[in-house]
């Protein structure tokens, strides 16, 4: 698939069942990876992602680790791995050598200097090597810590304070971690202290601020569950179907991940979720169209998946929690309300309050959809394939970032991919 610039979608008959089998989650797998790598090999991981994402952090710890043999600094290209980006920005801090910590020309404009900030603070000795306060950076490692306590705000992005909390028992001091205001994306936070303490490791939770001692890793294998993430496509495809019934083996009621979230979510758009005992069964129900307040704070990597689908469905939803979208692969906002636009809808900003109006809604012959090289934007829009009948997905291969058995899950739900 990577070799296409686009690819054309359709449905014939509109309906889906079986089994679809996913990747593990990569949130987890990330975080398990820089665990596994301050463990010093305690630490053993299962069921790794085989997201582009991942395959880029294990490459770049691998090549961390050689860091302290290089006479000239070590470069490390993550191309446009965000959680990359932020996880190596502490991390590389622990590690021997110096290191040249770099990323695709739009990682260059996603902004850094809040967690850089904080390091520093610590110790950390990190210069710019470009634009003040983004990426590409310089860094110098082992650090020398001079303190044990720093403050990051809450409302930007959780990226920044895992990316500490992960490196926290690795310090000589440890690391209290005080949390200015509201905490948005508040359960990938807890996913990160929930794999440290599977980790052998300790933590107090007060009120704003975290605190982790400097200790060692215990002797553990985690296990990275399937990731809700790409589970959340298809609460989308049985959303739209005509009839569905879908089984995802592996996904857990208690699982770490925030975007389990989707699961209660979807019961508005006509998707039931059952909870067995080795996974998740979907099946479409009917769906009410009366307006919905929805807050994605905790959840934003859901709102183009979700958005797609009320759209689509012809469902008014007003939304709040979404300002973290406008910094991602690629503004979010302004990506949704280009290619919903297409067909008839409009998402309203109005002071962090987001209306979407579907009342102008048509279905058109033909769709075509612009990726923004966002992963989630082919993957929230291929499922309309259902609803209009031809859609073509520009730049289909930016999947692979976090899904890249996508296109092939399709076909095997009888979707015509040309």
């Amino acid at each position: 698939m990577s070799d296409k610039t686009s690819i054309v979608l359709s449905h014939p008959t509109k309906q889906v069942g079986g089994t679809v089998k996913l990747t593990g989650s990569k949130s987890e797998s990330n975080r398990a990876l820089i665990i596994q790598a301050l463990s010093k090999g305690s630490v053993q991981v299962a069921n790794l992602s085989e997201a582009a994402d991942t395959v880029t952090m294990n490459k770049a710890v691998q090549l961390a680790d050689s860091g302290e043999n290089s006479a000239q600094p070590t470069t490390i290209d993550i191309g446009p791995a965000g959680t990359a980006m932020r996880f190596l920005t502490s991390y590389l801090n622990l590690a021997k050598g110096t290191f040249e910590l770099t990323g695709s020309a739009r990682m260059q404009e996603r902004p850094i200097k809040l967690l850089v900030d904080a390091l520093q603070k610590l110790g950390a000795n990190i210069k710019y090597l470009g634009k003040d306060g983004y990426p590409p950076l310089q860094i110098e490692g082992p650090m020398s810590q001079i303190a044990d306590s720093v403050a990051i705000p809450g409302d930007i992005s959780s990226q920044y304070i895992s990316s500490l909390l992960l490196a926290a028992p690795a310090l000589e001091k440890g690391l209290s971690l005080h949390i200015e205001g509201e905490l948005t994306s508040k359960p990938y936070v807890s996913m990160t202290l929930d794999m440290l303490r599977e980790s052998g490791i300790s933590y107090e939770w007060n009120e704003q601020t975290i605190r982790i001692p400097s200790q060692n890793f215990g002797d553990t294998t985690l296990y990275v569950e399937p990731d809700w993430s790409a589970a959340s496509y298809w609460y989308s495809i049985v959303a739209l179907s005509q009839e569905g019934s879908l089984f995802l083996p592996g996904l857990k009621k208690s699982s770490l991940q925030g975007d389990i979230a989707i699961a209660n979510i979807m019961t508005r758009f006509g998707v039931h979720t059952t909870f067995q005992e080795d996974g998740v069964l979907l099946q479409k129900e009917l769906v009410t169209n009366e307006p919905i307040f929805l807050d994605l704070k905790e959840c934003p990597d859901l709102a183009q998946t979700i958005v797609v689908v009320a759209a689509a469905l012809k469902i008014d939803v007003t939304f709040t929690g979404l300002e973290t979208l406008k910094i991602k692969e690629t503004d979010r906002i302004a990506a949704l309300q280009a290619e919903i636009g297409k067909f008839g809808c409009d998402l309203v900003e109005d002071n962090e309050i987001y209306h979407l109006k579907t009342s102008e809604a048509f279905v058109p012959e033909k769709l075509e959809i612009a990726t923004y090289e966002d992963h989630r934007m082919a993957m929230a829009f291929a499922p309309l394939a259902l609803v209009f009948p031809q859609v073509t997905i520009l730049e289909p291969s930016v999947v692979e970032k976090s899904y890249p058995d996508f296109w092939l899950n399709l076909e095997q739900q009888h979707f015509n991919i040309k």
